[in-house]
Order: C-alpha cells, then structure tokens, then sequence
C-alpha cells in the first residue's frame, strides 16, 4: 500500500477498487459507513507541479485526500497533545496507479511532494468548508521545521 513508516492513531488508508471493461472503469471514493468517511461540507482540487512541496498544514476536521494524476508521497506528522502517536511520522505514496484514499484526523499536519515529472493532481474532501475568518481553523508548519525533521530530499 505504499506506507512506509509507523501507522499514525487515526488515520485511515482505503484502497480504491478498479472495476474495469473496455469502456475504461468506474471506482468509488468515498461511502458514508465505511471506515474514514466524514462528512464533506467541501471538496477542492488543486493542481501542484512536479517536484513541488507542499507542506505542513493542520486544522480542527477531518479531510480526505486522493489523488487523481501523477504520484505523491503524502506525509503526516502527529501533533496532537493527547494522542497515543504524538510525535510520529507516517508516509504514504499514493497516485494514479497506487488509487488511495488517505483520511486525515483533526490535529494531524500534513502535506505532500509532487514524485516524477508528473503534475500531482489532488482531490480534497473536507468535513468543514473554509472559513477565511476564523483563522484558529487552519494552521501551518514550515515543510523542513526541525521539530518535524523530516528529509524530504531522500524521497523522490
């Protein structure tokens, strides 16, 4: 599944099924009762050229990633006071043909590096719609923080 590190309390990877013919194929994303489905109050795409990091963010809700083109390495770091994993990294590597949904909890920061020559094209569902006002919903890490540590350079 492309995880290369300790699983992080909370966090919930699906991998997504093909259903192929000749036409193309069809797969489901997200469905409510599966484990790792929130509610969506919005979904974003973003587009982030090859090479590219684009990291650390955290905020109050869950949100659900998938990517659609390209490959990313997707990297969360625990920074929840009271979690059980406070402190950890965890990796994972997902793309167009490694189909995941990685489902992000509260308090957890992340981001991610656009892998290969490949623009990473990035689905984003969030249980909360952003709000501009209220600036204690959303914070930011810088992508090479030393209290994070993690050596983007040796990946991809």
């Amino acid at each position: 599944m492309g995880m290369e590190s300790k699983q992080i309390d909370g966090v919930h990877i699906k991998r997504v099924v093909r259903h192929e013919d000749e036409r193309g194929y069809f797969s489901e994303l997200l469905k409510r009762g599966e484990p790792g489905f929130h509610t969506i109050e919005q979904t974003s795409y973003a587009v982030c050229k090859h090479g590219v990091i684009k990291a650390f963010h955290f905020h109050d809700y869950w949100e659900s990633w998938v990517v659609i083109e390209g490959k990313a390495l997707i990297v969360m770091h625990d920074i929840r006071a009271d979690s059980p994993t406070k402190g950890k990294t965890q990796t994972v590597s997902a793309g167009e043909n490694e189909p995941l949904i990685i489902s992000i909890p509260p308090g957890v920061a992340h981001g991610y590096k656009a892998l290969g020559k490949k623009n990473v094209g990035m689905l984003y569902h969030a249980a909360e719609a952003y709000n501009s006002t209220r600036k204690d919903q959303i914070g930011t890490i810088a992508f090479d923080s030393p209290d994070i540590g993690f050596d983007w350079n040796s990946h991809g």
